[in-house]
């Protein structure tokens, strides 16, 4: 890929930088960020409130494996929506950690919590509000499955709002990428042998998708006997009663997958990828 990151700014920028990837497709793609996502209703029953998400989030958080996890982690959580689905597809012993740093969208995530599921399952479900990246300082290896769905440059976003697209720089992109390495690296850190972690963004950017596994790689696979990528396949066998169903197909890439907009009926986009650790390696 060639380096577009020169002189670029502005929405003139933002649309070269990202026609250099994408092509021909980039045009539907735009097009794709204009349509309505259509979102499900989640709801467990008539006495709790429902919640409304995009179902490419929901087939994403059915693709973390949690059979045998008794420790889970939802390490930037907020609003809400990823933590509800793990909540619902986690064993009856098992315990999550919902976490989120920004003090103001903690609160969202605790209510979301309190009003859309079951006290029972909110008994084992710890809100907190700090910075996952820091973590692995304190502790490690401790959690079987970890969701880390990382602030991202979240492009559909920016090219709806004027203000935010006008002032768009590819600096956006390396700054936040380097948030999500943080937060990343911190994440296999925590994460048990045998255990499953789930990267995802709301990016189309590569820097911060299959770029960002490739990093791992290099930091803690060198030998390729610490971890591997494992096939992504949802799980909705504790979902049905709750939320309408999909049939999506995401789109393979390097590392993982992704779901488009311009392909999946207005959802996403959505990039993520599962990683299983084989073995201990603390660096």
């Amino acid at each position: 890929m060639k380096d577009t990151s020169k002189k670029l700014s502005g929405q003139e920028g933002f649309e070269s930088y990202y026609r250099e990837i994408y092509g021909n497709r980039w045009e539907d793609i735009k097009k794709s960020f204009y349509t309505e996502n259509q979102s499900v209703k989640f709801q467990i029953n008539d006495n709790l409130k429902p919640y409304f998400l995009d179902f490419a989030s929901v087939y994403a958080a059915a693709c973390l494996p949690l059979d045998n996890a008794e420790k889970i982690a939802d390490l930037c959580a907020a609003p809400g929506g990823k933590t509800l689905i793990l909540a619902l597809r986690m064993k009856e012993e098992a315990n999550l950690s919902s976490n989120e740093r920004s003090g103001e969208r903690k609160h969202r995530l605790q209510t979301v919590v309190s009003e859309c599921l079951p006290e029972e399952i909110q008994k084992r479900i710890l809100v907190s509000c700090s910075d996952a990246a820091t973590w692995c300082k304190r502790q490690t290896e401790c959690f079987d499955s970890i969701l880390l769905d990382a602030p991202c440059s979240s492009e559909r976003h920016v090219f709806l709002d004027p203000k935010y697209l006008n002032s768009w720089s590819p600096s956006r992109i390396k700054t936040v990428s380097m948030e999500q390495w943080a937060l990343l690296s911190s994440a296999y850190r925590l994460l048990k042998p045998e255990g499953y972690l789930l990267y995802s963004t709301c990016a189309i950017s590569p820097e911060e998708n299959d770029l960002m596994i490739e990093k791992l790689f290099k930091k803690f696979n060198k030998n390729n006997d610490a971890f591997e990528i494992i096939e992504a396949k949802p799980d909705f066998s504790s979902l049905e009663k709750c939320l309408p169903l999909k049939n999506l197909e995401a789109e393979n890439t390097k590392y993982g997958k992704e779901i488009f907009p311009d392909k999946m009926e207005g959802g996403g986009p959505l990039y993520f990828c599962l990683i299983k650790k084989k073995k201990s390696v603390l660096i």
